[in-house]
């Protein structure tokens, strides 16, 4: 297991470390995400390399490396990421840790087969779309999948992450990627299938 953390000149957010340190953070379900399990249980995704954008205190990348991915993943709270790294040593499992912002990921000299996003792309699109989209580029390959999951706009109920409509999510993945299946569904709440109503988009590099 290692770590490597990306120089200061980054812009990483502090706010998101203080979140941690306040534990502030309701997107944190530390249960694998549903949707997740669900793609890889009807063999949708394809290749065992796997790269996570906004990892947290790593729940989903563990899960990853459980199932045979070699897995790199990156966060901009330091904090998350020491958690992230105790999960892995617990779990027994190896992943490639990063400290870094998801708008300006590096070049890794390598690709990913998969890349997953459970609600990262969402928070940054009104900062930074083109930094996320060239972080994106650089870590895929023509055929590489990813699996993004966002707030959906035909939510009625107060609260929960930043809302997309359909069409928007088309126009900023589209020039770089097809959709192979975009279907709503709720985010993982400890309490059931209660939480807030969201897309699932799988789609393909082209």
């Amino acid at each position: 297991m290692s770590q490597s953390e990306l120089p200061s000149s980054t812009g990483i957010d502090p706010k998101w470390n203080r979140r941690y340190e306040a534990g502030d953070t309701p997107w944190d379900m530390r249960i694998p995400s549903r949707e997740l399990t669900r793609v890889l249980k009807e063999g949708l995704i394809r290749g065992r390399t796997a790269f996570e954008m906004g990892c947290g205190t790593g729940t989903n990348a563990v899960f990853l490396a459980e199932r045979g991915f070699a897995v790199t993943a990156v966060d901009g709270a330091p904090l998350a990421i020491e958690q992230a790294q105790q999960l892995a040593t617990r779990k027994n499992v190896s992943v490639e840790w990063m400290i870094g912002d998801v708008c300006q990921v590096p070049d890794l000299r390598r690709t990913f087969d998969f890349v997953f996003d459970r609600g990262c792309y969402h928070c940054v699109r009104l900062v930074n779309l083109a930094g996320y989209l060239d972080s994106l580029g650089r870590v895929t390959h023509a055929g590489s999948q990813y699996l993004v999951l966002t707030g959906n706009a035909n939510e009625t109920r107060e609260g929960g992450p930043p809302r997309l409509h359909e069409r928007e999510l088309r126009a900023d993945f589209e020039p770089l990627f097809q959709i192979d299946d975009l279907r709503p569904f709720r985010f993982d709440d400890p309490d059931g299938p209660t939480g807030p109503l969201g897309w699932s988009c799988l789609l393909t590099r082209l």
